[in-house]
């Protein structure tokens, strides 16, 4: 750290400190909170963090993912939707005269999952509110607060008069939820550092982590008529045949001498999900035609 004062700030004043921007952390998480940044849709919440790193003093970096840098990177995940308007921002603190110990990398995602059936929703997900010592919202666990909390880990050294003495950078991506290809192209940007820090909300320092495989299959049935459906060969059915078949595959991987080491403990590390499915053409026909898309993931450890 470098420090205006001659004294050296104890462990309990940064804590302290921090502790005092509580409510400028409850505040920052609810207006992030209310930018809707579902995954094609981040820009309005990016060009609020790229103006909390400029009023922090920080260096700001925004630049959009090049699909074609990153491409080549083992990687890299085939990405879903255009990149055209969703920039990723870095903040940059580099430290006055010479660096001393080692550089940090902060990272968080600022997409969203969907948010699912509106009816399940007993506030719009986009209007936080406060129950308890709780902020709810979509997005305010899964990682909104991690990337609150890092601004204001910086914030609070701010307050001592203090800063790091080596490189830090506060990178705020898109698109974490289904590729991951937000965060690696900070890499191809190469931005690196001695260690990263990535507070998602997993209860603990997470050391193994599987990923997430999606599989998208395509099934064809045999259409007739509902009159005589018993002849024919239902896509949707078999679609549900198959998935029930890949859960026999789950149960067999997360059997105790199956498991991988760093997963021995989980009782049910390993998941598959049948997360989107759709078919058929109308209720009087055997369904012609069935895609699904399915995910394997697991427990991080």
């Amino acid at each position: 750290m470098q420090a205006t004062a001659e004294t050296q700030t104890s462990e309990a004043a940064i804590v302290a400190a921090a502790q005092a921007l509580r409510q400028d952390a409850v505040r920052m998480l609810g207006e992030l909170v209310a930018h809707p940044s579902l995954m094609s849709e981040e820009r309005s919440a990016q060009a609020y963090m790229a103006d909390t790193f400029a009023a922090l003093g920080l260096q700001v970096h925004e630049f959009q993912i090049d699909e074609d840098r990153i491409r080549a990177h083992p990687g890299y995940s085939p990405s879903i939707v255009s990149y055209e308007g969703r920039p990723n921002v870095v903040g940059i603190h580099k430290p006055d005269g010479p660096s001393r110990g080692k550089s940090l990398i902060f990272n968080g995602h600022i997409d969203v999952v969907p948010t699912g059936a509106p009816a399940l929703w007993t506030h719009p997900p986009f209007d936080p509110f406060i129950e308890g010592d709780r902020l709810h919202g979509r997005g305010a666990c899964d990682m909104k607060a991690g990337i609150v909390a890092y601004t204001m880990a910086f914030k609070a050294l701010q307050s001592l008069g203090l800063a790091p003495a080596s490189p830090v950078y506060f990178q705020s991506v898109v698109e974490e939820e289904c590729t991951g290809n937000g965060a690696l192209a900070c890499l191809v940007e190469d931005y690196r550092a001695d260690a990263a820090i990535i507070p998602e909300p997993l209860g603990g320092i997470m050391t193994c982590q599987l990923g997430v495989i999606w599989l998208a299959i395509e099934v064809l049935g045999k259409p007739v008529h509902a009159s005589v459906a018993q002849t024919g060969v239902g896509a949707i059915d078999f679609s549900l045949y198959l998935f029930a078949e890949l859960k026999k595959l789950e149960a067999r991987w997360n059997e105790p001498s199956a498991r991988y080491r760093c997963f021995a403990h989980h009782a049910h590390p390993v998941n598959f999900n049948l997360g989107k499915i759709q078919g058929g053409e109308w209720a009087s026909s055997v369904p012609s035609a069935c895609p699904a898309t399915f995910a394997s993931a697991s427990i991080p450890t």
